[in-house]
């Protein structure tokens, strides 16, 4: 479905990545442990980023944020603001489309104690690059959390203090496109109250607005 340019499932140009895959696959076998793809609309007008793929979430699954809980308020938003046909992303099999969106991570194997260093995010950026580039003209990005937030900017070239992270901030891209932020769906996050629902809402009442003005 999408380029080398975008996504390569025979990536293994972080070593301590790919050992670490190796080391996975032999204890949890029916794991996909692999380079995990983006997943969603082939031309979106939001582009969901996040950080990497999780231990029994994405990385079992094969799908971002699927059987993971930072997943659950991310889907549930996506189809309360229809840009999924279902709340829950479950498995492969589970019918789950997204309309308009697509969900990508700026570091798309699983690191050790889910943090990949910077140079594996450096490495893994031209893969994030080649994905923002091939977006429509006038598109949004929403970032989950700081490292999603510098990837992009460091994709798009950008000096990391051009455009400072906060929840639900607004960046304007050079190209006409915007970045937004919130802090991550994580576990942590929510069950402290850093990110509650309404606060996760009203990123995607700003990203509505934002996209009714194209």
């Amino acid at each position: 479905m999408y380029s080398k340019e975008i996504f390569d499932q025979d990536c293994r140009q972080c070593k301590r990545l790919a050992d670490f895959l190796c080391k996975v696959k032999q204890t949890n076998p029916n794991y996909h442990a692999k380079p995990v793809a983006p997943f969603g609309a082939k031309s979106p007008h939001l582009l969901i980023v996040g950080l990497a793929p999780g231990m029994h979430g994405a990385n079992a699954t094969g799908r971002p944020f699927t059987q993971d809980f930072a997943g659950l308020l991310l889907y549930e938003a996506l189809y309360e603001f229809g840009y999924s046909n279902q709340p829950k992303s479950e498995s492969l099999t589970d019918g789950l489309k997204l309309i308009n969106s697509r969900i990508t991570n700026a570091v798309k194997c699983l690191p050790p104690q889910n943090k990949p260093t910077a140079t594996e995010i450096d490495q893994c950026n031209h893969y994030l690059a080649a994905e923002l580039q091939a977006l429509p003209e006038q598109s949004v990005i929403l970032a989950l959390g700081t490292v999603a937030h510098q990837a992009v900017l460091k994709a798009y070239k950008l000096k990391q203090s051009s455009a400072v992270f906060a929840h639900n901030a607004q960046h304007k891209l050079p190209n006409g496109n915007t970045l937004v932020d919130s802090y991550h769906t994580s576990r942590y996050n929510v069950q402290t109250k850093r990110l509650t629902k309404a606060m996760f809402t009203n990123v995607f009442v700003s990203i509505e607005q934002l996209l009714a003005e194209k």
